[in-house]
């Protein structure tokens, strides 16, 4: 099987978010998506092992935002490249909270949503998390940051934790 051809399958980068019991925690992911139109619900996939995942399992819900091109190797890697067990991504950047009280960043981001969890799926290193949205809005008129340009004009690279990582790539 030829890998390079799962890099022809686009995406967005997005950083999904999640508060409880004191704690609040995002991560960058790639795969947000809509997956109804009535009632519109949106499917986010979280790696077991991030802070995130066990945040969104204790709050029954999630806020994303749809990252845009202004997004930065910094801003990209202080939720994608860290970890929320020991280090406050929230920490001196501007962000805001739904009406469930979700955080969710502001800056380099164009669009927010808000979900609360319906349906999960465990899938070994990852769970599926399905959600009704009850919030979404436009914050910004910038162009969505898609995977590819995160890969070919960024130069990022995908973590261990992402479901499209792959270990030679």
């Amino acid at each position: 099987m030829d890998e390079k051809a799962l890099f022809k399958v686009t995406y967005g980068l997005y950083v999904v978010c999640a508060q409880a019991e004191g704690q609040r925690s995002g991560c960058v992911v790639n795969t947000l998506q809509q997956v109804t139109a009535e009632p519109v619900r949106l499917a986010v996939t979280v790696h077991k092992d991030n802070l995130t995942c066990q945040l969104i399992e204790k709050a029954g819900r999630f806020a994303a935002v749809a990252l845009d091109q202004r997004a930065d190797m910094l801003f990209i890697g202080r939720f994608g490249f860290r970890t929320g067990k020991n280090f406050e991504k929230f920490a001196d950047i501007s962000f805001a909270e739904d009406q469930a009280g979700m955080p969710y960043p502001l800056d380099a981001s164009c669009a927010h949503y808000s979900c609360k969890v319906e349906q999960t799926l465990d899938l070994g290193t990852h769970i599926l998390f399905v959600g009704v949205a009850e919030e979404a809005e436009i914050l910004s008129e910038e162009e969505p940051l898609t995977y590819g340009y995160y890969r070919n004009v960024i130069k990022g690279r995908t973590p261990k934790t992402a479901p499209s990582y792959q270990k030679n790539h």
